[in-house]
């Protein structure tokens, strides 16, 4: 079985099983990864770039290095290869649980259980629950959906249908690498440098992609265009804004302004400022129904570039033969 009909079917096998069943209750793979991160951190880390690259490459590069051998021991064994691509789908993507933490803060918000929503928003983001009110949490959801809607699926099915397994791993890798150290605490601001940097170079594929699917699937497509192009560059991160943006548009909501968190306080432009209005907790379901249909269009959509491209290359004729598939004579 052809390399991109593989990716076809296990990628598809495996968001199905991620919208049955949600991320692996125990043994989840990427909590190993970061238990295993985290111990090489404490072995390596100084206040140096230097190190923190070698964490990245170490780290990173053994992930995908462990990826690549798996998927070269069932090479040539197509149900295997299937069954390893839908596994490792299945774990490096992230939807389901996204939507149900975000349900799960939004119910707290319409039942009028402040303090609930703010035990519970740590588990999807960083910020700092006790600063929020109901607005402030209902905004942190929201941005939280539209960027973990990039990171946690749509980037991962990207790199999976360049890489396949190799590409699954490795961009989850990077990305949980970049959550772990790659902010501007006191002690990552060097350390993670090479971190952020390499998840920016992963995230741009993916974050465009998201956005350019959050204007066809959301309904106000014109005003999704119109946000991403007029704020999506004042974001700090150049993946974050165009989602972020195209996210408010299409939705009709204000995100961004001034953001705390643990020890420090952001502020950061307003996307959509001009045409959307406050964040309510009825945002949050609207938010998470968006990020569904992204990523049902992102599975198809790099399912069938895939398959276009193993398509393509097996109709590449042979070096050495002709365009009928006949030898060449002696001269």
């Amino acid at each position: 079985m052809r390399a991109d009909r593989i990716f076809a079917y296990g990628a598809t096998a495996g968001m199905v099983a991620d919208a049955l069943l949600g991320d692996p209750r125990r043994g989840h793979p990427v909590a190993g990864f970061g238990r295993a991160a985290a111990r090489v951190e404490s072995l390596l880390w100084r206040d140096d770039r230097g190190r923190g690259a070698l964490h990245t490459l170490v780290c990173a590069g053994g992930a995908v290095g462990a990826a690549a051998l798996t998927a070269r021991a069932v090479r040539g064994r197509p149900a295997l290869a299937v069954a390893l691509t839908a596994a490792t789908a299945w774990s490096v993507v992230g939807g389901t649980s996204l939507g149900r933490e975000a349900r799960a803060i939004g119910g707290a918000l319409a039942a009028g259980d402040l303090e609930a929503a703010r035990e519970r928003l740590p588990h999807l983001c960083g910020r700092d629950p006790h600063s929020l009110d109901g607005p402030g949490i209902a905004r942190a959801v929201v941005e939280s959906v539209a960027e973990n809607t990039s990171d946690a699926v749509v980037g991962a099915l990207v790199w999976g249908a360049v890489g396949g397994v190799p590409g699954l791993v490795g961009f989850r890798a990077v990305n949980t690498l970049d959550a772990m150290v790659g902010h501007k605490s006191p002690r990552h601001r060097r350390y993670g440098w090479a971190s952020a940097r390499l998840d920016d170079v992963a995230g741009w594929p993916g974050a465009r992609l998201t956005a350019v699917l959050a204007v066809a699937a959301g309904g106000r497509p014109a005003r999704a265009v119109r946000a991403w192009k007029a704020d999506a560059h004042r974001h700090p991160s150049p993946n974050a804004g165009p989602v972020e943006a195209a996210f408010a548009g299409a939705l009709g909501v204000r995100l961004g302004g001034t953001l705390a968190y643990a020890g420090r306080v952001e502020h950061r432009p307003v996307l959509n400022g001009a045409a959307g209005r406050e964040v309510r907790g009825n945002d949050i379901e609207r938010a998470v129904r968006l990020s569904r249909r992204v990523s049902a269009l992102a599975l198809g959509v790099c399912v069938a570039g895939r398959l276009a491209a193993g398509h393509w290359a097996a109709r590449r004729p042979v070096a050495g033969r002709s365009s009928t598939g006949q030898g060449r004579g002696r001269a």
